[in-house]
Order: C-alpha cells, then sequence, then structure tokens
C-alpha cells in the first residue's frame, strides 16, 4: 500500500501536555498496528512517538497480516485500540478479522479503526454498517493532528469501557457480599470490598481503611476502642485490630484530629470522613490519593462513610438483641433444670450438642441457630410433673411415670400457642424428644422418620448428657462407656444416621463438656 502525502505542519504539530509525575508509573496503552506496508508501521510510530493520554504514553505492537494479528490478539487482552489495514493477503482480509476479533475472539473491549488506501473496495458505509468498526478513515487523510484525534478518541472509549466493566464486577461483588452480611464478621468483608472501588470508581488510584468507635448503647462486648472494619488490600492486614496498636503513626495522627475536631478533613493527598450515629458510634474513613480529589468525590466518600457507621451500628445492636434472647432461653431452661435437681449446664449442652450434630449432618447455618435456641426448650413440660415425682430417688411407680411422661405434651400445648418459628420448633422438640428410631417411645409410639430430624437430634443429644450426669435417681456413666452405649442404640432407641455423625466429633463433644461443665461433672467426662 502506498503511504498518504503527509503535511509539514501536521508532523510537527505540538503534543498535548502530560500529567507531571504520573507517566513514568502507570503502563502505556497498547495499540496494534495491521498493515503489510512495513513503511505504514514506521511512519505512524514515528509520528506518535510523543502522544501522551491520562499519563500514559503508548506502546506499539506490530503484524502485517491478519494471520499475524490474530496470534498477537489470541495472546493478550490488553490491545486498546487496533489500526487495521483493509487490503492485505486477500482484498477483504482486514474486514474478515474485524469480524473475527468480535465474534470468534469475543473481543469488545479494543477500538478497531480501519485504514485503506483503497476506498472504492470498502465503500464506507458498507463498512461501517455490517462490521463493528469504531472508524473508518483513508491513509490519505491521516495527518498528525487527524491521528490525535483518532487516538484520543479511541482510548478514552477504551477506558471508559473498561471502568464500565469493572464497575459491573464490583457491583456484582457488591451485590454477592450482601447477601451474606447478617453479622459483624460478614460485613467487614462487604464494607472492604466496597471501599476497595469507591475510588477507583472516581476515576483515583487510592489506598484506605475504615476504622469504627462502637459505643455501649450498641453492643456492651465492644470496649469504646477504635477497631479497623474495611481497608483496601494495601491494609487488609490491619482487619479486626485495634486502631490505636497497629495503625501507622500518620494515618493514627489523621484520625484523631479528625475525631479531635469532630470533622471530615480534606487535605491535597488524603482525606478523613468523620461520622458519628446517633448513638454516639463514631467511623473513620482514611483514604489516600494520587491526586487531590473533587468535591463530587468527597461528598460520595462521606456517604459511604456514613452509611457503613450507621449499617454496622445497627447488625451490632440486631446481635446484642440476639444474643440477649439467647441468654434469656437458656437462663430459663436452667431454671426449669434446676427444678429437677439437675446441673444447670444441661441445657446449654443439649443446644450445643444438638447444633453440632446438625452441623455434621448438613444442615444450613440458619437452621442450625433455630435447633440450638429450640433445644434448650426441651424439658420446659417439666413445669406440668410435680416435684415429689422429679425429686425422687428411687424408681417410678406405674402411676408416677405415667405422670412424668405428660411433660412431653404439656411442653408442648405450651409452646405451640405461640407463632415464632422457634418456639414453635421447640414445641415439636419437646413432643418428640422421648420418641424412639424403634417406634418404642413415647408420647405417640412414633418409628424412624415419622420422628422429625430435629426431635431425633436432640433426643440422641438429651441421652447422652444424662448418660454422663450425676441425677438424683442415678451416678453418672464414665464417657467411654455412655459412647458405648449409643453406639449399641443406632436403629433401635436413636436415627442411625446420626450416631456415626456423633462419633466423628467426639473431640468436639468433649470440649463442649470441658466449656459446660456442672459441679458434679469433672471437664473430662
Amino acid at each position: 500500500m502506498s503511504l498518504p502525502d503527509t503535511d509539514d505542519n501536521d508532523l510537527l504539530f505540538a503534543p498535548e501536555p502530560s500529567a507531571a509525575g504520573l507517566g513514568a508509573a502507570l503502563s502505556p496503552w497498547v495499540v496494534l498496528i495491521v498493515d503489510d506496508e512495513p513503511q505504514v508501521h514506521e511512519v505512524t510510530e514515528l509520528v506518535m512517538a510523543d502522544f501522551e493520554f491520562a499519563g500514559r504514553h503508548l506502546k506499539f505492537l506490530h503484524a502485517y497480516s491478519a494471520a499475524d494479528a490474530r496470534k498477537v490478539l489470541e495472546g493478550r487482552d490488553d490491545v486498546a485500540l487496533i489500526l487495521l489495514d483493509v487490503v492485505m493477503e486477500s482484498e477483504h482480509a482486514g474486514l474478515d478479522l474485524a469480524r473475527d476479533i468480535r465474534e470468534q475472539m469475543g473481543n469488545r473491549r479494543s477500538r478497531i479503526v480501519l485504514r485503506t488506501g483503497q476506498p472504492g473496495q470498502a465503500p464506507e458505509e458498507q463498512v461501517i454498517k455490517n462490521y463493528d468498526i469504531n472508524d473508518y478513515k483513508e491513509k490519505t487523510e491521516l495527518t498528525k493532528r487527524k491521528l490525535n484525534t483518532v487516538f484520543f478518541a479511541a482510548l478514552r472509549s477504551y477506558r471508559d469501557i473498561l471502568i464500565i466493566e469493572e464497575s459491573k464486577a464490583a457491583l456484582r461483588r457488591s451485590i454477592e457480599a450482601i447477601q451474606r452480611v447478617y453479622d459483624s464478621r460478614n460485613l467487614r468483608v462487604f464494607a472492604s470490598a466496597v471501599l476497595n472501588q469507591v475510588a477507583h470508581l472516581l476515576g483515583y488510584e487510592a489506598r484506605g481503611l475504615c476504622a469504627n468507635r462502637i459505643s455501649a448503647y450498641a453492643t456492651s462486648e465492644w470496649d469504646g476502642r477504635l477497631h479497623i472494619l474495611a481497608a483496601t488490600p494495601e491494609y487488609a492486614g490491619l482487619l479486626d485490630d485495634l486502631a490505636d496498636e497497629s495503625l501507622p503513626n500518620k494515618v493514627r495522627e489523621a484520625l484523631e484530629r479528625a475525631e479531635r475536631e469532630q470533622r471530615s478533613l480534606f487535605e491535597p493527598h488524603y482525606c478523613v470522613g468523620y461520622y458519628r450515629t446517633s448513638a454516639g458510634s463514631i467511623s473513620l474513613l482514611y483514604i489516600e490519593f494520587s491526586d487531590a480529589v473533587d468535591r463530587e468525590a468527597q461528598e460520595l466518600l462521606e456517604i459511604y462513610c456514613s452509611n457503613v457507621a450507621i449499617t454496622y451500628e445497627s447488625l451490632l445492636l440486631r446481635e446484642e438483641v440476639l444474643e440477649t434472647q439467647r441468654d434469656m432461653v437458656y437462663v430459663l431452661g436452667e431454671a426449669l433444670e434446676r427444678h429437677q435437681f439437675q446441673g444447670g449446664a444441661h441445657v446449654r449442652r443439649i443446644s450445643e450438642l444438638s447444633a453440632l450434630i446438625a452441623a455434621a449432618r448438613g444442615m444450613c447455618s440458619v437452621e442450625v441457630e433455630h435447633l440450638r435456641l429450640a433445644a434448650a426448650l426441651h424439658d420446659v413440660g417439666m413445669v406440668s410433673v410435680p416435684e415429689g415425682i422429679l425429686s425422687k430417688p428411687g424408681k417410678l411407680s406405674a402411676d408416677e411415670w405415667a405422670a412424668m411422661q405428660t411433660h412431653t405434651q404439656s411442653g408442648y400445648d405450651l409452646l405451640a400457642q405461640s407463632k415464632r418459628r422457634i418456639l414453635r420448633l421447640g414445641a415439636q422438640i419437646a413432643l418428640e424428644h422421648h420418641e424412639r428410631w424403634d417406634g418404642q417411645g413415647y408420647p405417640r409410639g412414633l418409628a424412624g422418620e415419622a420422628i422429625s430430624v430435629q426431635g431425633r437430634i436432640v433426643a440422641l443429644a438429651d441421652v447422652l448428657d444424662t448418660l454422663v450426669s450425676d441425677r438424683v435417681y442415678k451416678a453418672r456413666w464414665d464417657f467411654e462407656t455412655a459412647l458405648e452405649y449409643i453406639e449399641s442404640q443406632a436403629g433401635l432407641h436413636f436415627d442411625p444416621g446420626l450416631v456415626p455423625l456423633l462419633m466423628q466429633n467426639v473431640d468436639k463433644v468433649r470440649a463442649l463438656y470441658a466449656q459446660y461443665p456442672d459441679s458434679q461433672l469433672s471437664p473430662n467426662a
């Protein structure tokens, strides 16, 4: 192909001013020249040698045929601009390559500019209509000035496509993280993912972290010290740490100043967002920037800071309420156990044993937590049994045994009145936890899978704990003897699928007894 005539003034056209200090730090834009005329490659690279956009220079790749270009493109995904000749090894080699780039390679990012010395063979109107290209130029048009225009337009478009793709990926990660935000630890994952994208979406190179000082009103477990909640990768190692023990001095000083002055700070290359909730919790967002941030970016960062603070405080407050409810269930259950002259930790052990078996069986975390709470209510019906029967040291008479058995139905009747899910599950467990796999249990003589899985799990946990605990009517068994009995009753008293799960987790069971011993139990029971 012949070269176009050029204007000397165009070849000497002054380059665009560069962004000082950024070019050396940023990777260049990759441009692929596809043309069978070597001189086209040489002149294009010479003319555009001093070109710069967004602080980045150019890196040229060269292909002298459509086949060569395919090999180059198959090995990389960072080509921003393709200057593509139409006529090479065939009259439509460039057009065929353009279609393959989009359809076969699935490359929608790279900007394609067709250059032709024979416009009659590929009419512009037809080519623009039928091919997914971004510009069409005759080689006689491409002076330095016009090449600059083509490069600016193409690289801006390519940059914006990358931002859109990365924004979509960030949104997808944020949505996935939202689905897991039900406790404070998962909020850390979510907040860090969002923080990692905020500055990028604004067009800044940045790194930073978010720290919180939670008030005692929100949670009694926090000590009022500053905790690091979210961080970009550069600060990720500080997550879960106390800010005053691990932060670099410059970061700590910036946070302390914002908290002392009770306002956000915006310095040339860093900012600290400050937000105080109505409950008195404080959220601080620290971000370092490569460039000074504009007012729009400042406003978005302050919104991020305030929303993370409010969300985190709400989750911690919710967790505090849940913990209070959980403790209340245990307190009530333990009070009932003392009514039976049993060790108070029996209720907690039944709850934890049941949760352990349920998790081993593959129940989801929500089901496990519901069972943990509902299992604590398994013997609530004992309030209807006379104290003389509960405290009798010897064998019960037939009438006394019949009275004892009524506690299952009494517990059900008491709890089933509620519409709350956990209490209704507790009602089912209260009714079924003395049923047996072989159908010889009470009160209804249910067998096998006619007994709910929760009832079967609590039945196993209840018997194990009763065996290894002292009772008014029996001395405790040693742990190994109790396990041997449990194994012997698989398929008789107990669900044969649950017993192996218990045995596979014996170490966890022993640890549980060490954590929740009765005064009558040794830690190694």
